[in-house]
């Protein structure tokens, strides 16, 4: 039986994530989506488009969707869930779980890792992260979890961005891919957004493509022909076409500190702790070496690694080796063969809180054949 995608609907309070939820369910788009909502939700989703009110725990909507408060153990709900659906007293095809504002996605992702029962059942298709762009300024510098959210994304919804300028928005989305460059950024006005980006966004498959925005920094284009030797570029992605060497990338900074981003004045009172970077290299790696390295710092930085992704280039194999992981859990595989024509190229993009990145560089470089 195929498994049951899920995603994870997270964001700070008030930033829309009930508006959201709620044109998902109420739209007749004939999927049958079961809501695990967290009880100390701001907001519940309204009685009006649910059609009973009983004391049991799953209720049934309008529409054919199912909605089911937790109050103790994600785990239990998602097992009670499979269990109904498999006696066929439920009918659904995919859930989504709404946590509450201030919640850390990470333990959420990490159930459906840990758990065999949980990982044979269903497959966590992406953590979605709604941003109230008004007051996400505000939210972001005082509150790690919010940063976190923003960190964990696989893909992220701007709300009330009528509420502020052209300006404040581009600032704010500049901010947002510095913690985070593997999520693209919409708008969503009132929950307004098609569900072909809310739902099979597949974040955390295993693919051969490591999405970093192309277009990331486009505005810092002025590249300071500057050189880490052949293997590894300090940027924060750029396209994988692009025609200059080191990319958009802010050579400036190195002479100092790799944390710090290259800012521009406006910018610069965000020093975020939730920040990205991206590794790359062109020779390849030791698969021993490699696989020391990235398990001792995955058991020290573990708790401060949100995501983090890699299509790598190994000694050894034709193949592209793909690995990701969230927290201390990490997975790899084999992906497809490097195609005769294509570089072969290591990339990698870390997503932590306050992680020593020359740490990380230096080790990743001892890794080199």
């Amino acid at each position: 039986m195929a498994l049951i995608p899920v995603s994870i609907l997270t964001g700070f309070l008030g930033s829309g994530k009930t508006t959201l939820l709620k044109r998902v369910l109420s739209e007749s788009h004939g999927m049958k989506i079961a809501v695990i909502e967290n009880e100390f939700g701001e907001e519940n989703i309204d009685s009006d488009i649910l059609r009973t009110e009983s004391t049991e725990q799953i209720l049934q909507m309008s529409n054919g969707c199912i909605c089911c408060t937790i109050r103790e153990d994600l785990r239990e709900a998602l097992q009670l869930l499979a269990a109904k659906r498999r006696k066929g007293l439920v009918e659904f095809d995919r859930i989504v779980i709404e946590t509450t504002g201030l919640a850390d996605p990470g333990p959420v992702a990490q159930t459906f890792f840990m758990d065999d029962e949980i990982a044979e059942t269903y497959l966590i298709d992406s953590i979605l992260t709604l941003v109230d762009a008004k007051h996400a300024n505000q939210q972001l510098d005082d509150r790690q979890e919010a940063r976190r959210q923003v960190g964990f994304a696989d893909q992220i919804f701007l709300s009330k961005t009528d509420l502020v300028s052209e300006s404040e928005k581009e600032a704010l989305i500049h901010r947002l891919k510095h913690m985070n460059p593997r999520a693209p950024i919409k708008a969503a006005h009132f929950g307004d957004v098609p569900l072909s980006e809310v739902f099979d966004l597949r974040g955390f498959n295993l693919n051969a493509k490591l999405d970093i925005d192309p277009d990331f920094l486009k505005e810092d284009d002025h590249a300071h022909g500057h050189d880490h030797g052949d293997h590894s570029h300090c940027d924060h992605g750029h396209d994988d076409h692009a025609h200059h060497e080191h990319g958009p990338d802010c050579g400036h900074a190195h002479d100092h500190e790799h944390g710090e981003h290259c800012k521009h004045p406006q910018h610069h009172h965000h020093d975020d702790d939730v920040k990205s970077f991206v590794y790359r290299a062109d020779k390849a790696f030791d698969p021993a070496k490699l696989e020391d390295f990235l398990g001792a710092i995955v058991n020290i930085y573990g708790p401060k690694m949100l995501r983090y992704k890699g299509v790598l280039h190994m000694q050894g194999t034709q193949r592209k080796v793909i690995f990701q992981g969230v927290h201390q859990l990490m997975g790899s595989d084999l992906g497809p063969d490097w195609a005769a024509d294509e570089k072969r190229q290591s990339k990698m993009v870390f997503i932590g809180i306050d992680l020593p990145q020359d740490i990380l560089r230096q080790g990743l470089d001892q890794c080199l054949v």
